[in-house]
């Protein structure tokens, strides 16, 4: 049986790389899914693909209105809201602290802390009304630790962490699980294209080779830890945070022949 039959999950970022993956995933196991994103013409053409059980809501995440209109269009069409991932995104063009323009800084924070908390705002009282569900917030393995040059992105995702425990906190007693996902160098197109206003993507300058597993992610392997931390099979699983980033923050791996 299907993990997700007669569940509802709404995706935010779901037209693009990383959220559409995690979007034709829940599909997949039986969910009904609503893709929240920007890109109308995008999102209408993922639910028509995918058919009635699925549904574009168009979410700007950092409006609260926005949101309101997103979680009642998931509970109209559906009956209920289930499951939230909070995976829309940016990432800011490389530049240190000193270079970094105020809007810029703004806007990435806007993005990917204030989208991620006006989601856990909004959706709770829906799963709630669901006698619970599961949240799971898209975090990234640059926030769990410094990375020159992106200090607006690291920052929101180290911020994002100290949310998803609170919120994690608030929500236990209403059977509403709240975790982490921290991905690596993911194949999507924040590595493989520039950033708005970057000479080259993250591709362009960063090799695999020397860790543990030699290779990109790829979208569908976030998406299967994604089904599971929002499963049933994860319910004793609360405020937690997961890596998965194929062993870089472990360090290169060193090789026999230079040992």
């Amino acid at each position: 049986m299907p993990r997700f039959d007669n569940q509802t999950v709404l995706v935010t970022g779901g037209t693009g790389g990383q959220g559409s993956s995690h979007v034709r995933a829940f599909h997949a196991e039986g969910a009904n899914v609503v893709i929240g994103g920007i890109d109308a013409e995008r999102g209408a053409a993922l639910a028509d693909e995918l058919g009635t059980r699925a549904r574009f809501a168009r979410l700007d995440v950092t409006d609260e209105s926005s949101w309101s209109a997103a979680v009642l269009a998931a509970e109209s069409a559906f009956g209920a809201l289930n499951v939230l991932v909070n995976n829309a995104g940016v990432q800011n063009p490389p530049a240190t602290i000193e270079n970094t323009e105020q809007a810029t800084w703004s806007r990435i924070l806007d993005v990917n802390l204030t989208g991620t908390f006006l989601g856990i705002k909004v959706a709770a009282p829906a799963l709630r009304r669901a006698a619970g569900g599961a949240i799971v917030n898209i975090a990234s393995t640059m926030g769990l630790g410094g990375t020159a040059h992106y200090a607006p992105y690291v920052a929101s995702k180290w911020a994002v962490r100290g949310l998803t425990q609170t919120a994690a906190l608030e929500l236990g007693r209403d059977h509403i699980r709240v975790n982490t996902i921290h991905p690596g160098v993911i194949a999507t197109s924040f590595i493989l294209e520039p950033a708005a206003g970057a000479v080259a993507a993250i591709v362009d300058f960063y090799s695999p080779e020397p860790f543990a597993i030699p290779r990109l992610g790829e979208p569908t392997d976030v998406s299967r830890l994604l089904l599971f931390l929002t499963s049933s099979d994860a319910s004793f699983i609360t405020g937690s945070e997961y890596v998965i980033d194929g062993g870089l923050l472990l360090g290169p791996a060193l090789q026999a022949e230079t040992a």
